[in-house]
């Protein structure tokens, strides 16, 4: 397998894509890419950059990907600027094939459902890599956005999907306001739409989730009034207002998303010893209009659900990076397994501006990546997707680490 990275910031999109292509190509030491992952800045154009990327790799080339706050690799980390990267990957072994549903903010259950009808008739059967728009009403001065739930998503998918196959991904985004995306759907782009590329071949993907949320107190509270992505009360009282005595005043009403606070469901003891890796958090995404209740990133939490307040820890978050992404290449190598490529999915709120952390928790991967010359692409999501706990779930506040390996 030869694998090539190529990066671009530049504000010229067309241009880009061609110069991270190209890029790429040469660092592959190929003319003959099989597949490309590539991922850009909403603030560039997406389908500009996605034909600048066709234009030297070709057209009947699979380029999945799409936007994204910002660009991780093995020299770069940047959400500043016009970042774009794309990896190309030439291996004879390799088997792809991608699938493609749109119309998801209509119904994302259904949209997975007609998906996994799709996905039945593949005979791959290693790996699907899912990818899908995040935004299903963008932000307005009054409003935190509303957003496609991958827990619906990923609920069709497994209704009528015939093999039980492993699926990483992620939601997609493409700026910190919440503007539209665009999704690359192999050799086309896309707008509400769910890209499942199925893979096989001579390797073997392996995964660790990075966490980074401890638990405010201990304290376990009930939603008691909840209607999808909206949290109307918390232990019988207006959720704002428990979060306003949480803080001691009102200022984190002015953040969208919040940014030390999560709501952090434990899925297994409930008054075990603590460990990150049995909780599924969900990001709240603000205050909404009433000045009552909040938004989430995930509308699937239900009314009777107990959960904790978490914060968002930024040294746990580094040390998490840092200890998961060591063990799995660790893990790799006593297993005699050759690493050959790492794609990184990093939620967008872990971020060093975003969690005013003086370091890059990305910076950790990259070190452990580079320390053993595996390839490294990245990108930062809305939401991140992995099996947890026995079955694949829509993450948030979390860093997905995958890496091919022969």
């Amino acid at each position: 397998m030869k694998v090539g990275i190529g990066y671009c910031n530049e504000e010229d999109v067309f241009l880009s894509g061609m110069k991270a292509a190209r890029g790429a190509l040469e660092e592959a030491g190929t003319r003959n890419a099989v597949l490309a992952f590539a991922f850009c800045s909403g603030g560039l154009d997406a389908e500009v950059f996605f034909k600048g990327l066709q234009s030297t790799l070709g057209e009947n080339i699979p380029i999945v990907g799409g936007s994204a706050i910002g660009i991780i690799t093995n020299s770069n980390i940047s959400y500043k600027g016009y970042p774009a990267a794309v990896a190309v990957i030439d291996d004879p072994s390799l088997r792809a094939e991608c699938f493609s549903v749109g119309n998801l903010d209509a119904d994302e259950r259904a949209a997975g459902r007609k998906l996994s009808r799709k996905l039945n008739s593949t005979r791959l059967g290693k790996l699907i890599f899912l990818l899908y728009d995040s935004l299903k009403t963008h932000a307005t001065a009054d409003s935190p956005p509303i957003l496609n739930s991958s827990a619906r998503l990923l609920q069709g998918i497994s209704e009528e999907l015939k093999k039980h196959l492993p699926i990483l991904g992620a939601g997609l985004i493409g700026d910190y306001t919440f503007s539209p995306t665009k999704q690359f759907c192999g050799f086309f782009t896309g707008e509400q739409t769910i890209i499942a590329l199925v893979l096989d071949g001579h390797f073997t993907c392996y995964h660790r989730i990075m966490h980074g949320c401890s638990p405010l107190d201990g304290v376990y509270h009930i939603i008691t009034k909840v209607k999808d992505d909206v949290i109307f009360e918390i232990d019988g009282k207006p959720a704002a207002d428990v979060i306003d005595e949480l803080y001691g005043n009102p200022g984190w009403r002015n953040e969208h998303p919040v940014k030390l606070l999560t709501i952090g469901i434990n899925c297994k003891d409930k008054f075990g010893e603590f460990h990150e890796g049995n909780y599924v958090n969900r990001l709240i995404t603000g205050v909404m209009p009433d000045g009552k209740s909040i938004g989430i990133f995930e509308p699937d939490l239900e009314e009777g659900i107990e959960f904790q307040f978490m914060l968002r820890d930024g040294q746990m978050m580094i040390e998490s990076a840092r200890k998961n992404s060591k063990r799995l290449v660790e893990e790799l190598k006593s297993r005699e397994k050759t690493p050959l490529f790492a794609l990184y999915i990093d939620c967008a709120g872990r971020t060093a501006e975003f969690s005013q952390t003086l370091t890059e928790e990305a910076a950790e991967v990259q070190k452990t990546c580079n320390e053993h010359g595996v390839p490294l692409l990245g990108f930062y999501s809305g939401v991140e997707i992995a099996p947890l706990l026995g079955r694949s779930r829509g993450l948030d506040w979390t860093g997905v680490l995958i890496i091919w390996a022969r």
